[in-house]
């Protein structure tokens, strides 16, 4: 009988072996990965904070532009608004003449 249960505690130990290098295997590779992924991820948000200087001077001339559009917007709307006042007044005085 004390064979037996010596038997059975031998085997009980290999498996809890086998299931304890499987565990180890396995969380190595685990760690592998996630330090595959931060490296990747690492890499992303360099690419992302590093704009190129071209595309930066592109997107600097976009602004010019459009800010240089609108102000050219506003001033013709602004002379727009005091030619449609001065025809208003060109046709209010003209009844007047006649």
């Amino acid at each position: 009988m004390t064979s037996s249960v010596s038997f059975r505690i031998t085997r009980t130990a290999e498996d809890l072996a086998q299931t304890i290098t499987a565990l180890s295997q396995r969380l190595v590779k685990i760690e592998q990965r996630q330090e595959v992924m931060e490296l990747q991820l690492r890499q992303q948000l360099k690419d992302v904070n590093n704009v190129p200087d071209e595309e930066l001077a592109t997107l600097d001339g976009i602004e010019t532009l459009l800010r240089e559009t609108r102000e050219l917007l506003e001033s013709t709307d602004l002379n727009g608004c005091d030619a449609i006042s001065h025809d208003q007044n060109d046709e209010d005085e003209l009844p007047e003449a006649a």
